[in-house]
């Protein structure tokens, strides 16, 4: 049988005679066969194996630490998938060296350029920190699991503040209209409102700072991180973004030791390779979803991955992973949310300032859902900004201000 292994150095595989073989022998052979020693071997059927940087981050990882264990127990059969990470440096096997330059075949202008993007592994994200408010992280999340139940994809940007260290704070989501399927998510961006949304996080001394973003049910029995279609998406999002801390987070299901299932946010940064491969139209974007490999981004020539000149890069080294925090922000997220299946309606500020008496007026427009509303009855460039740095600085609002929207809300 054949089991194919996947490690930073890309996709081998391993061949072993006896299905039932152990771990223990599964680890000779690809010492044998791989050249990696058994001693420096850590095995897993999880993926997230390869995003773990050093042996600390391995220790986790332990269905496959009894030496024993049959592999079969572990359902693995005849082209299953394992994870490998490993102590050290091996030279793996590349593709057979033509002859150059003076002695041979002559180098391209193309091939001198492709011999330059030599993708590897980001080490370190530009991001130290991403830190959510947990009452927007909340919306988000509940509206996927309750509503949508996982079952179509859903997106969104995120505005906050970046601090000079690297920390990225996201204290709301912006919801643009969408359309998403089980595999695929369009975004149908409307401009004008888009210019709203930044008016309004210019008030609050904000800027969009990433996108989010869900996986489906489906999705949880693939072998992957981010899929093609995925990684191109967040690629062009963070090269629009412009902003070298731009966070790409997941939100997907995971099925915890007691087999409910869990809703888990991961956080990433696309590297700063993947964001000038995009820019430069390296990429593949006419992508047929139902012929590719989704672990595997194609490029339009060669690049260098390890030592092969290929044209097919596993995403995960794209991937640089940012560590995860919660904070409790200054905004409320009691609105309705823009762009889901019910329209928000006026009724809905009429509703809202009922539920709010008892609180100062500032506090009961801390809301960037309802700021979004009212921006679409004011002036851009004047009253948007200005309102919204009333909640900025947590200050009076102006009786003009005050008088108008009470009427907007008492009008419906």
């Amino acid at each position: 049988m054949m089991i194919r292994i996947r490690s930073r150095d890309g996709l081998e595989r391993v061949t072993i005679d006896n299905p039932h073989a152990t771990i223990s022998q599964l680890k000779s052979q690809i010492e044998s066969q791989l050249g990696v020693p058994v001693e420096s071997q850590t095995l897993s059927t999880n993926q997230n194996l390869l995003l773990a940087k050093t042996p600390d981050d391995w220790s986790p990882f332990i269905d496959m630490s009894n030496p024993n264990s049959p592999i079969s127990s572990l359902n693995l059969t005849h082209g299953s998938m394992v994870y490998l990470a490993y102590e050290g440096e091996r030279t793996v096997p590349g593709p057979a060296v033509n002859p150059a330059g003076s002695f041979g075949k002559k180098m391209t202008m193309d091939d001198l350029i492709s011999k330059q993007m030599r993708v590897t592994r980001q080490e370190n994200p530009h991001c130290e920190l991403v830190s959510f408010d947990r009452d927007a992280a909340n919306a988000f999340q509940h509206y996927v699991n309750e509503t949508l139940v996982f079952a179509v994809k859903r997106g969104g940007f995120m505005y906050g503040t970046v601090s000079p260290e690297g920390k990225v704070v996201v204290d709301f989501i912006y919801e643009p209209p969408q359309l998403g399927t089980e595999e695929s998510l369009l975004l149908l961006r409307d401009p004008e409102e888009e210019k709203l949304v930044d008016a309004i996080a210019i008030g609050l001394g904000m800027r969009k700072v990433g996108f989010i973003f869900t996986q489906t049910i489906s999705q949880d029995k693939k072998d992957y991180t981010m899929s093609t279609v995925e990684v191109l998406q967040a690629a062009e999002l963070h090269a629009e973004g412009d902003l070298n801390e731009w966070v790409t987070a997941i939100v997907k299901l995971e099925v915890n030791e007691d087999g409910a299932a869990d809703v888990h946010f991961e956080a990433f940064q696309m590297s700063d390779m993947c964001v000038r491969l995009f820019k430069e139209r390296w990429f593949e974007t006419e992508v047929n979803t139902d012929e590719i490999d989704p672990k595997l981004s194609k490029m339009k020539k060669d690049v260098v991955v390890g030592v092969k000149d290929t044209r097919e890069v596993d995403n995960d080294f794209f991937l640089v992973v940012v560590k995860i925090a919660d904070h409790q922000g200054p905004l409320s997220t009691a609105f309705p949310i823009e762009n889901r299946n019910v329209p928000v309606s006026m009724k809905a500020l009429k509703d809202h300032f009922n539920r709010t008496k008892s609180l100062s007026f500032v506090k009961r427009i801390s809301d960037f859902h309802l700021l979004l509303l009212l921006a679409k009855f004011l002036d851009i460039n004047a009253d948007v900004p200005a309102l919204a740095g009333c909640v900025h600085t947590q200050s009076a609002v102006p009786e003009g201000y005050q008088l108008l929207i009470e009427s907007m809300a008492s009008a419906s």
